[in-house]
């Protein structure tokens, strides 16, 4: 009895000792506390803002998470240093050229540290060397350039409908153009007009093809003009003869009208004395008269039986060669 009594606080307290293991084994666990006990370096980053970034964020490299956020504080420049705890197993995998961001776990989770970037074959980072942080596109930034495009969209929908109540208003080009039937009709006419003149276009090019074409054929008087350089001097020769007819003419014209305003040439008498003027009508007068009288003579003597013979023998000849020729 004495020795069952003295046996059970040991039981008691081995009992409790394995239930405090267990409770400080779930205790880690849960509260991922077992990674204090890893190796682990450190790194550090300069952000010029860490968005609401809390100490105990974890760090991620490729969607695994590498560490955690030891301590956050900001510099007499106003920048934030944030220090990093890396697993030493994730050392190989960060070079010196990477690059630090920071990010959100989904798209409205908490915030996190993330890894990225670098080349390859640059030398692994060693523990306290500093990462360059690269571009960081928060839900902010997001949100910001929503609200710029809403913005933008509103100003586009603005301007569309003073457009629409323009053309529904028969104000503008446009509008009047749609609403207008007189300018339409215009604006046909002038459509037409363009089609009529670029009709007679293609068939002027066409014409100018075929002259083209016929200057190209050889023994065409077009080609000759173009290529025959005797035809071309014949041409050049001609064109000089009758630059000297028009300057004779010239002359010619210049001594007539020299002489019509002299009054005592022959032209200046006719043209300038009346009485000459009226006796030259008088000779031509007379001269009409007398070739009259002379056809009436010579109708006269034909039917004279004394030349009759002879007219006829006349007559005959001419039929005779008419007929030969």
């Amino acid at each position: 009895m004495n020795e069952s009594s003295s046996k059970r606080p040991l039981y008691v307290g081995l009992f409790i000792f394995i239930g405090m293991i267990f409770l400080f084994g779930g205790i880690l666990m849960v509260g991922n506390l077992h990674e204090t006990f890893k190796k682990k370096m450190q790194l550090v980053s300069l952000f010029d803002e860490v968005n609401g970034l809390q100490t105990g964020a974890n760090v991620w490299l490729s969607g695994v998470k590498i560490g955690k956020v030891r301590s956050i504080r900001i510099s007499k420049s106003r920048n934030v240093w944030v220090t990093l705890d890396i697993e030493n197993t994730a050392q190989q995998f960060i070079v010196k050229d990477a690059k630090t961001k920071i990010g959100t776990d989904g798209l409205i989770g908490n915030k996190v540290v993330i890894i990225y970037g670098g080349t390859e074959n640059t030398q692994s980072v060693n523990d306290g060397d500093t990462l360059q942080v690269g571009s960081t596109y928060s839900t902010e930034n997001m949100m910001n350039t929503l609200q710029k495009n809403n913005e933008n969209l509103l100003a586009i929908t603005t301007d569309f409908k003073k457009i629409s109540h323009k053309l529904t208003t028969n104000e503008g080009t446009v509008g009047k153009l749609l609403n207008d039937n007189v300018l339409y009709d215009n604006i046909n006419s002038v459509a037409l007009s363009l089609n009529n003149a670029s009709a007679k276009a293609d068939k002027l090019i066409v014409s100018l093809n075929e002259y083209t074409a016929k200057l190209n054929r050889k023994g065409s008087l077009a080609n000759d003009l173009v290529t025959d350089t005797i035809v071309f001097n014949s041409i050049k020769k001609s064109v000089s003869e009758l630059e000297k007819m028009t300057k004779t003419a010239n002359v010619f014209m210049e001594n007539l009208k020299d002489a019509s305003s002299n009054p005592n040439s022959a032209i200046g008498v006719l043209l300038h004395d009346e009485e000459s003027g009226a006796n030259l009508k008088k000779t031509i007068e007379n001269l009409e008269s007398s070739s009259e009288k002379l056809d009436e003579d010579l109708k006269a003597a034909q039917s004279s039986f004394l030349l009759r013979g002879y007219f006829k023998d006349k007559e005959k000849e001419a039929k005779k060669a008419a007929s030969q020729k």
